[in-house]
Parts: C-alpha cells; structure tokens; sequence
C-alpha cells in the first residue's frame, strides 16, 4: 500500500493518539530482556469502528518496541497488538506479524490485571496470548503458536478460494477433485486448531 493511502487512512480513521503507558523496568520493577527492553501502550480514538492495519504497521515500524493499541469508538473499547521481535539478521530492525485484537466491550469494563511474569519478555507473552484466539498447545511457545495462527489464517483463506472454485465449477470430474482437496484442507485445518 502506498504511504499516500496510509495517510489517507490515518486521516479518515484516526481522531487522536495518546502515548498511554510505558512499561519498562523502571515503571513495572521487571527486568529488561534484549527482545522486549519495554513495552508501549497507546490509547487511540477512532472516527470509525475500523482501523486499518496498514496505519498500525505504520506506527509499530517507526517504534522499535512491542505496542499495544486501545482502540476506543462511541463508548467501546478494544486491544489489538501484532506480535513483534527483533529481526535475527539485523537487531536494530523489528518484524512484525499479523494483528490480533479482543471484540468490542463497554469503555466502562472492568480491567484485568497485569499478569505475574519474571521479566518483560514474560509480561509481553502473557499480554498478548490474551489477545490470541486459540490457546496455546503444551509446551508450545509464543513463536510457535503465531506460526500455526498463521497457517491456520493461510489454510482458511485457501479453503474459502477453493469453496468459491467449487461452487463455479460445472463438470462433474473436476467437482469430485475439488471436493476431495476440500476434505484434505479441512483436515489439514482441523489438526492445526
């Protein structure tokens, strides 16, 4: 996308942004890890009840630490972050992956606690696990389960391509094959979740 239309987006969608808390040693007694020296939240007001996640990336590639975002609308609040580390070949450089967010509540909800961690990089893994909709498996790291959060999004979008194929498609043959890829996708889906 191109920096013009994200700056069209920012415009049309966001009313204001307030740099909330900053959660760093000093703030939540914990210490710093090289992945995770702190942690940001910001507090924004939309015009609309969407926000694009081109503008978030926008914001999470300017700032080289995790964020997470309070989205605010018409007396609704929602969380949404994207899982963010450093870059393995070049540290100074942050990859961000997809975004997850909580649904809409009353601005007025009772907050949760910050969660019991030994240190920041603890304190982020839990705060956005909350955010994941699938828990996580057994001994499965953070890493790992937006890994297979990410498979699970390319497998459903590849099952929903191949529904509309089969709904167009007139012979007879190439149904049976479609139908046979759709049980092998569901399948596929059904041991990732």
């Amino acid at each position: 996308m191109s920096i013009l239309a994200v700056r069209e987006q920012f415009i049309a969608q966001v009313d204001k942004i307030i740099w909330q808390y900053k959660l760093a040693p000093e703030t939540v007694n914990l210490p710093a890890r090289p992945d995770v020296p702190e942690i940001q939240v910001f507090t924004i007001a939309l015009k609309t009840p969407e926000l694009s996640d081109e503008v978030l990336r926008c914001i999470d590639q300017v700032i080289p630490f995790p964020i997470f975002y309070q989205l605010t609308f018409e007396g609704r609040i929602k969380t949404k972050a994207a899982y963010k580390r450093p870059n393995e070949a070049d540290a100074s450089k942050w990859v961000i992956d997809g975004y997850f967010e909580t649904d809409w509540q009353a601005d007025d909800t009772e907050r949760t606690e910050l969660p019991v961690a030994l240190d920041m990089a603890g304190l982020y893994e839990h705060l956005l696990r909350r955010l994941l909709p699938l828990p996580p498996r057994t001994g499965e790291t953070l890493k790992a389960q937006i890994e297979r959060l990410g498979q699970i999004r390319s497998k459903q979008h590849e099952y929903r391509k191949m529904e509309a194929r089969l709904q167009k498609e007139l012979q007879f043959n190439r149904k049976v094959e479609l139908n046979s890829q759709l049980r092998q996708l569901k399948h596929e889906l059904a041991q990732l979740i």
